[in-house]
């Protein structure tokens, strides 16, 4: 009978063992999966020792066995075999099996990357060589930038020459 206004959890109440029971193994804790794993394998490995099992233990094991895959599964996925043809499995290859000569099969998003990459360099190639209209236009700016860069530097030079024969003059 509990205390107070609030009620106690419908579960009811912890039972704890006794180190005693713990001992002598009449605990009624329940076993996990691993335990229970464990303790089938001793059995099999001490039946093997002893000799032949019966059909009825052989049975009996292979029954637990088998629900013991179904009790892991959740929802209907025991129930029904599904196999999704999405879900992309691991393929785990050893080093001889490995096939060099096979090729992979690139995504779209990598063949475009691929080809645009390729496009970029064939580009490239053509504009150095002057093939293209851009370079085509660079190549007469340069020409024209060059033509008055020297008309520059003569007119530069006939000024100067044109100084220095003032100079001269000045001096007679």
């Amino acid at each position: 009978m509990g205390r107070g206004k609030f009620k106690g959890k419908p579960t009811g109440r912890r039972q704890f063992s006794t180190p005693e029971e713990m001992l002598a193994g009449t605990s009624s804790r329940p076993r996990t999966f691993k335990q229970a794993e464990a303790k089938e394998e001793e059995e099999e490995r001490s039946e093997e020792e002893s000799g032949e099992e019966s059909e009825e233990e052989s049975e009996s094991k292979s029954a637990c066995l088998y629900f013991c895959q179904f009790k892991k599964r959740k929802g209907t996925q025991g129930v029904i075999e599904i196999e999704n043809p999405n879900l992309v499995k691991p393929k785990t290859l050893k080093a001889r099996d490995v096939d060099i000569e096979k090729t992979t099969e690139l995504s779209r998003r990598e063949r475009e990357e691929i080809e645009k990459q390729k496009a970029h360099e064939r580009y490239m190639r053509m504009q150095e060589q002057g093939k293209t209209e851009q370079a085509r236009k660079d190549l007469d700016r340069l020409a024209l930038i060059r033509q008055q860069r020297a008309e520059a530097a003569k007119k530069r030079e006939e000024e100067k020459a044109a100084k220095e024969h003032k100079k001269v003059e000045a001096r007679k």
